[in-house]
């Protein structure tokens, strides 16, 4: 998972928004659109990210459609440290 982790949010250019998205969600689980309005971003790109880290088992979802809520895996809680490391070291 750390491995995962460095890759998804320093080894790509969306890193920082993804960053912003885990952050997001480990507040409060929310849905794409959500987080574009909180993060005023594109939900078209929030969807990208979304599916990037989906696809790296960093986020899951539960529902479907319209409504689907999305939240951190056990596996990204319990390295959260890792990941506020990462955010630190990257400017947002």
């Amino acid at each position: 998972m750390e491995a995962v982790l460095w890759y998804v949010l320093t080894g790509t250019r969306g890193g920082p928004n993804r960053v912003r998205i885990l952050r997001a969600i480990d507040k409060r689980p929310r849905n794409a659109n959500q987080l574009a309005d909180r993060l005023d971003l594109d939900y078209t790109t929030v969807r990208h990210h979304l599916d990037v880290l989906r696809d790296h088992d960093v986020v899951t979802r539960t529902g479907d459609g319209y409504g689907t809520v999305y939240y951190p895996t056990e596996g990204t809680q319990r390295h959260w440290d890792l990941v506020e490391e990462i955010a630190e070291g990257r400017p947002l």
